[in-house]
């Protein structure tokens, strides 16, 4: 199974990318992070981001849907998101990392559940603001290098996705992993 990890920075294009693989038929997983921010503002929690436990709850959310998604046909499958960038979260935010993403951390490089080249989505330039994403384009570009190095200190390489329109960014994420598969 070969698993590719689509990061960068909030609002650069990871979800749009994401939406067309799926469409074309590749089995992708979520942002799990815009999904429990999502279901805990409708349930009246505005700023879920400030739990103390929100970091664990991320960890524990992508490791049941990264478990889920090997029980998927298909040889290939696309994350939008990982563990590494919650680690990088805890960072821009300066929060401890708790026991759920400590654990989750040490499975995924234990297991070698990633492919280590993972497809980093430069951002756009500027930042369409969401419920779920409050963030400005200066702290954004902050929390892209944050993103960056995150993963090269835990020797990931980091593959550039340009910003060009959508079409042109997913047929470019499905050409590096195709070569990616050719390496291998």
């Amino acid at each position: 199974m070969r698993r590719h990890i689509l990061t960068g920075t909030p609002g650069a294009g990871k979800t749009t990318i994401a939406g067309l693989l799926a469409a074309a038929g590749h089995t992708v997983v979520p942002e799990t992070a815009t999904d429990l921010i999502t279901r805990a503002q409708a349930a009246g929690d505005p700023l879920p981001w400030n739990a103390p436990d929100f970091l664990d709850a991320i960890a524990r959310e992508q490791h049941r849907r990264q478990v889920h998604a090997d029980t998927l046909p298909g040889p290939s499958q696309y994350f939008d998101r990982s563990p590494i960038c919650t680690l990088a979260l805890a960072r821009l935010q300066g929060r401890a990392i708790g026991p759920a993403l400590t654990a989750e951390l040490d499975r995924i490089r234990r297991e070698a559940v990633y492919q280590r080249r993972v497809l980093f989505v430069e951002n756009l330039g500027f930042i369409t603001h969401t419920e779920a994403r409050h963030i400005g384009l200066q702290e954004a570009l902050h929390f892209e290098q944050i993103h960056r190095d995150t993963y090269r200190e835990l020797g990931y390489e980091c593959l550039s996705i340009p910003p060009a329109p959508a079409p042109e960014r997913a047929a470019l994420v499905l050409h590096l992993t195709a070569e990616e598969h050719t390496r291998a």
